[in-house]
C-alpha cells in the first residue's frame, strides 16, 4: 500500500487540483482534479477521473497517446492518505496529456469538447514552462522545506565521492606560473614545490569557493588530517570524478585564461569579479583580500 505524506492543492485556472507526493517520492495528482483542470467536462457530474479515461481511449488519439501508454505513462496510481483512497497520475502524465492534445490538434480535425480541451493544455503547458510543476506541487504541500535540505545534500554528494581517488596532478604548473608573474615572484622548480600558503588561500577563493555551496566545506571534512591539523590529501582528490572534477577543471580552465590575460593582479581580480558576477550572484571578492594575506 502506497502512503501518500504530504498533501496539498495547486490552482490551475479557475481549479483547485489535488496533488500528493508519495512516499517514494513521486509527485501526483488527482484523476479528477487533472480532468476538471482540462475541462474534460462542464460539471462534476462525472467523478473519480471517468471522463479522463474515456478521452484517454478514444480512438482518434491512439496514434497521439501511443508513446505515453506504452511507456506507462498513464498508468493510474492507487495511494492513501491514512485509510482514504485516491486515484491518481504521476505529475508528469498532465504534461504528456498536454502535448498528445497538441500534437493531434495539428495534425486532425478536432471535435468541439477536443478543441476546448486543447486550448486548456496550451495554457496550462506556458504556465509550467515558466514555473515547473515539480516546484508548484512540492510548495503546496510544503514538501521543498524537506527537498531543499534532501537536495542539497544529493548535490554534495554528487560533486564529493565517499572515497578517496588516488592522487593526480589536476592543477597545472601553468596555474601557478601565472600567479607567480603576476605577484611578481620568481617562478622555479624550488618556488614551485615551496610556494607561499596564501597561494592554497587564493585556490580555494578562486577554484573551491565556486563550485555549488557546501561542496568545500564537504571536501574539507572528507579529507584526513595529521595529528598537527595539516591536510594529509588535496581537496580535489576527494571530488566525484564524472561532476565534481569536470566542474573543477573548468573552473580551473576559467582562471587561468583569466590570469593569462591579464597584466597585473589588480586587473585579474576585476575580471575575476566580473566572471563570477555574471555567473551568479555571489559578492564580488575585495581586492584587499589578496593583499592583506600576504
Amino acid at each position: 500500500m502506497v502512503k501518500i505524506t504530504h498533501s496539498g492543492q495547486i490552482n490551475l485556472g479557475n481549479f483547485n487540483v489535488d496533488c500528493y507526493v508519495l512516499e517514494d517520492g513521486r509527485r501526483v495528482i488527482s484523476g479528477m482534479g487533472m480532468q476538471s483542470a482540462l475541462k474534460m467536462l462542464d460539471d462534476d457530474s462525472q467523478v473519480g477521473g471517468s471522463r479522463l479515461n474515456r478521452h484517454l481511449n478514444q480512438k482518434s488519439l491512439e496514434p497521439f497517446f501511443l508513446k505515453a501508454k506504452e511507456e506507462g505513462h498513464l498508468d493510474p496510481i492507487i495511494c492513501y492518505k491514512g485509510e482514504q483512497k485516491i486515484n491518481g497520475y504521476e505529475s508528469y502524465t498532465l504534461l504528456d496529456i498536454c502535448d498528445a492534445f497538441l500534437e493531434a490538434r495539428k495534425n486532425i480535425e478536432l471535435g468541439e469538447r477536443q478543441r476546448i480541451i486543447a486550448e486548456q493544455c496550451e495554457i496550462i503547458v506556458r504556465s509550467f514552462a515558466k514555473l515547473g510543476l515539480i516546484a508548484l506541487i512540492d510548495e503546496a504541500t510544503g514538501y521543498q522545506h524537506e527537498r531543499e535540505k534532501n537536495e542539497l545534500q544529493k548535490l554534495i554528494d554528487i560533486y564529493v565521492s565517499e572515497e578517496l581517488r588516488a592522487w593526480q596532478k589536476v592543477f597545472p604548473d601553468v596555474y601557478y606560473q601565472e600567479i607567480f608573474r603576476l605577484r611578481g615572484w620568481d617562478f622555479n622548480v624550488t618556488g614551485i614545490k615551496k610556494r607561499p600558503s596564501v597561494v592554497g588561500t587564493w585556490t580555494n577563493k578562486f577554484i573551491y569557493e565556486q563550485l555549488p555551496p557546501g561542496v568545500l566545506e564537504e571536501l574539507k571534512n572528507k579529507t584526513p588530517k595529521t595529528d598537527s591539523g595539516n591536510y594529509k590529501a588535496r581537496f580535489f582528490q576527494s571530488l566525484s570524478e564524472d561532476i565534481g572534477d569536470v566542474h573543477l577543471k573548468s573552473q580551473l580552465n576559467s582562471v587561468i585564461t583569466l590570469l593569462r590575460v591579464s597584466d597585473t593582479w589588480e586587473e585579474f581580480i576585476s575580471k575575476f569579479n566580473k566572471l563570477i558576477d555574471h555567473r551568479s550572484e555571489q559578492l564580488a571578492l575585495d581586492f584587499n583580500d589578496f593583499t592583506d594575506l600576504e
